[in-house]
């Protein structure tokens, strides 16, 4: 996405609640240039509760990112009229309460694929080869040489097949993997340009070598992979979720891990984060990250400057309170 240029420069007031977006200083500076009233988060920190609300409070336009808005902060910021997305997961903005109080939300849809899809090959191929235990072996002085697994021959199954899913497929189909797909939508185009099969969901836990999650996270997602699907997968399979947290149930998964139903799974997400459970840290099996599917660089302005265009509607940005 190129940068976003405009010879006009705003009064309207602007509070960018995202810390992400308000520690970069290329976006801070092109926001700048559009908008002469700007307030940023300069917490370091995701603002909460009353802090959220005073924060927001006297401004029009606001940029979020992992930010709750709900009835309750719409209702104590009525001067608030927009909304716009930083990054791509909206489950953290109830957009029916923003419809009811008339404020406009605007979101750019998969401006962090690529990043997002290089992190979950990325872990992957950390899974197949064992490469963290084994590199922590090293430092500690133990030697020894197990052996590991190939991307290229391995099923790899990919539940929701948007934006990420395609980009992590083609990823897939460029190392030699076998690639299926499961979607409550239809991508045939996709499926026949790219060779996904598309398949059943019980198909794609019984066949899938590795099985990476890339669904949003709402009403008929939270949980979805739970004792039954785990139990449906084979014992040789790696899990992924570089989605959201809560779309795996994190104690079945333990569990599945302990009992050496799964052989491996990997989380950059989780249902609180930080995450606090020790045991599932723990494990030897387990890979976890600090939600940094969307953080590189060339993300976090893409995404950035998806968000400063959608303050004003533009370049591509879709406004989720018209939509029925």
């Amino acid at each position: 996405m190129c940068a976003v240029s405009s010879d006009i420069k705003h009064d309207t007031p602007v509070a960018v609640a995202s810390r992400s977006f308000s520690r970069d200083a290329r976006l801070r500076d092109e926001l700048r240039r559009r908008y002469s009233r700007v307030r940023f988060n300069e917490t370091g920190h995701t603002l909460v509760g009353a802090a959220l609300v005073e924060f927001l409070g006297g401004h029009s336009k606001a940029i979020t990112g992992l930010e709750a808005l709900d009835e309750r902060l719409f209702h104590a910021v009525p001067e608030l009229r927009v909304v716009s997305k930083y990054g791509v997961g909206l489950d953290m903005i109830d957009v029916d309460a923003a419809r009811r109080h008339g404020v406009r939300v605007w979101w750019t849809p998969g401006v962090n694929r690529q990043a997002v899809a290089e992190l979950t090959v990325c872990l992957m191929i950390a899974l197949c080869r064992r490469v963290v235990p084994l590199a922590l072996d090293v430092r500690e002085a133990r030697w020894h040489q197990p052996i590991g697994r190939q991307l290229s021959s391995a099923a790899v199954g990919i539940l929701g097949c948007g934006h990420v899913g395609q980009q992590v497929a083609r990823l897939c189909r460029a190392f030699g993997a076998a690639v299926l797909a499961h979607d409550i939508r239809t991508y045939d185009a996709f499926y026949r340009e790219t060779g996904v099969r598309p398949v059943t969901m019980d198909v794609l836990l019984a066949e899938s070598d590795i099985l990476t999650v890339h669904v949003p996270l709402d009403a008929s997602t939270r949980g979805m992979i739970g004792p039954r699907e785990l139990a449906r997968m084979k014992a040789s399979a790696f899990l992924l979720n570089t989605a959201r947290g809560g779309i795996v149930d994190e104690a079945a998964l333990k569990q599945a891990l302990v009992d050496a139903q799964l052989a491996g799974a990997a989380c950059d997400v989780f249902a609180e984060e930080p995450p606090t459970d020790r045991g599932l840290l723990a494990l030897p099996t387990f890979l976890a990250t600090p939600h940094i599917g969307g953080s590189t660089q060339e993300s976090v302005l893409a995404m950035g400057r998806a968000a400063i265009a959608g303050l004003d509607g533009l370049d591509g940005a879709i406004d989720l309170t018209s939509l029925t």
